[in-house]
């Protein structure tokens, strides 16, 4: 089933060049684009040390995040689709093991760091973009469906992890939410 739905996807691979520009760019920009607003919310106005505090715990689920994953790739070693012939793969192929998905891990890390923060317009946003760079990630071939579930759900856990252990108000956070 994981690879019907992950051809399915990618089926419209390679047949029109404009929508295959656009995902490959959304696959290369998202999650630098996502890291850029992460960092810009630091001179918002309004709620000043809350969104502070939102974009570290987003920034920190993003480095845990993606440290788990690469603790996942000792063990688990799942070849890419395109290596698999399930799908037409549009940019150079990668070097290392599908399972998870480094961008889904990075772009939900962000989006639920900020869910939990109780930002719901930050987060209707950020996941926007990450829905978008998860889907261009098996358009373009270059992952499974369930490695960007897998992926997602690594980054959800890495703001859980944050979310219990980075507390807003606590001594360290207000020494860092007032830099600048």
């Amino acid at each position: 089933m994981d690879a019907t739905l992950t051809h399915w996807i990618n089926a419209l691979a390679g047949l029109h060049p404009v929508f295959d520009k656009a995902m490959i760019g959304i696959s290369q920009i998202g999650v630098p684009l996502m890291v850029l607003t992460v960092v810009l919310q630091w001179w918002v106005k309004a709620d000043r040390y809350h969104i502070r505090h939102a974009a570290l715990s987003s920034g920190l689920a993003f480095l845990i995040g993606l440290a788990i994953n690469q603790f996942i790739l000792l063990f688990v070693h799942r070849v890419r689709p395109y290596d698999a012939g399930v799908t037409h793969l549009l940019i150079a192929p990668s070097t290392d093991w599908s399972f998870p998905s480094d961008h889904a891990t990075a772009t939900v890390a962000i989006v639920a760091a900020f869910a939990m923060q109780g930002l719901p317009r930050r987060t209707v946003a950020f996941a926007a973009l990450a829905f978008l760079v998860c889907w261009s990630r098996i358009f373009i071939g270059t992952h499974y469906l369930t490695d960007v579930i897998g992926g997602a759900v690594t980054g959800i856990v890495a703001a859980i992890v944050v979310r219990a252990v980075y507390r807003e108000n606590s001594r360290l956070d207000r020494l860092v939410t007032n830099i600048l």
